[in-house]
C-alpha cells in the first residue's frame, strides 16, 4: 500500500536519510524504532507527504505523491492519511467532536454527516459522555483517543503515529497500544507508528530498525 524508494534527505550539510527503502501492507500495524536522531520523525513526515526528500519514491495507493501540486497534496492527505502526534495537537477552543469533525469539514462533507461520524468515533473510543468537553477539561488518555478520532473521521488509508504514547502514564499508554490493535482487528486500519516504546514495537506485527539514517533491521 506504501512504497518507499531509496529515499535521501538532508539538511544543509547533516545528511538525515540515506536511500530507506521499505513497503508497508494493508492493516499492517509497523513500529519504526531508532536512537535520536536516527531519522525516524522525518521518514514519517515524507510518507505522510508533511515534508519532501531530496531523492527518492513515495507511492501510496499506486501513486507517486510526490508529483502532486500543492493543492492536490494537501486534498490528498486529508482524505488518505491520518496523523497522530505526541501532543495530541487538539484545539483548544473547541469541544472533542468539533476537533474530530475538523478533518471531514475540510474535505466539503456535510455537517451532519461528519457529525454523526465523529461521534461514532468518540463513542468507539468510550468517550460518548464526554464529546461537548473542550481539551482542558479532558484528562491525557481522553485527549489522545480524541486525537486517534479525528485521524480517523476520513476513513484515511494509513494512520502515522509520532510517538503517541510518549506523553501518557503507564495505564493511558497500555490503554492507547491496545486501541490501535483494536482499530486494526475491526476495521483493517494501517498505522505506522514512531516509537521509543519497546513494549508497543513489541506488540507491532513489524518492527524497522533505523540507525544513522538507514535501516538496519526490518
Amino acid at each position: 500500500m506504501i512504497q518507499v524508494e531509496n529515499i535521501e534527505k538532508s539538511f544543509g550539510s547533516l545528511q538525515v536519510l540515506r536511500g530507506i527503502s521499505l513497503n508497508i501492507n494493508k492493516g499492517e500495524v509497523v513500529s519504526i524504532v531508532g536512537p535520536s536522531g536516527a531519522g525516524k520523525t522525518t521518514l514519517l513526515q515524507i510518507m505522510g507527504t508533511l515534508d519532501t526528500p531530496n531523492a527518492g519514491k513515495v507511492i501510496i495507493n499506486g501513486m507517486n505523491v510526490l508529483h502532486f501540486k500543492e493543492k492536490e497534496l494537501s486534498a490528498f492527505r486529508n482524505q488518505h492519511i491520518g496523523f497522530v502526534f505526541q501532543f495530541h495537537q487538539l484545539l483548544p477552543e473547541f469541544t472533542a467532536i468539533e476537533n474530530v469533525m475538523m478533518p471531514a469539514l475540510i474535505a466539503g462533507k456535510n455537517k451532519l454527516d461528519a457529525h454523526q461520524k465523529a461521534f461514532e468515533l468518540l463513542s468507539f473510543m468510550g468517550l460518548q459522555n464526554r464529546s461537548d468537553h473542550k481539551p482542558n477539561e479532558l484528562s491525557g488518555g481522553e485527549k489522545q483517543r480524541v486525537a486517534v478520532a479525528r485521524a480517523l473521521v476520513n476513513h484515511p488509508d494509513v494512520v502515522l503515529a509520532d510517538e503517541p504514547s510518549g506523553s501518557l502514564d503507564s495505564l493511558n499508554k497500555t490503554e492507547l497500544h491496545q486501541l490501535f490493535f483494536e482499530l486494526r482487528n475491526r476495521l483493517n486500519q494501517t498505522f505506522v507508528i514512531v516509537t521509543h516504546d519497546e513494549s508497543l514495537a513489541k506488540m507491532t506485527d513489524r518492527t524497522i530498525h533505523l540507525k544513522d539514517g538507514m535501516i538496519i533491521q526490518a
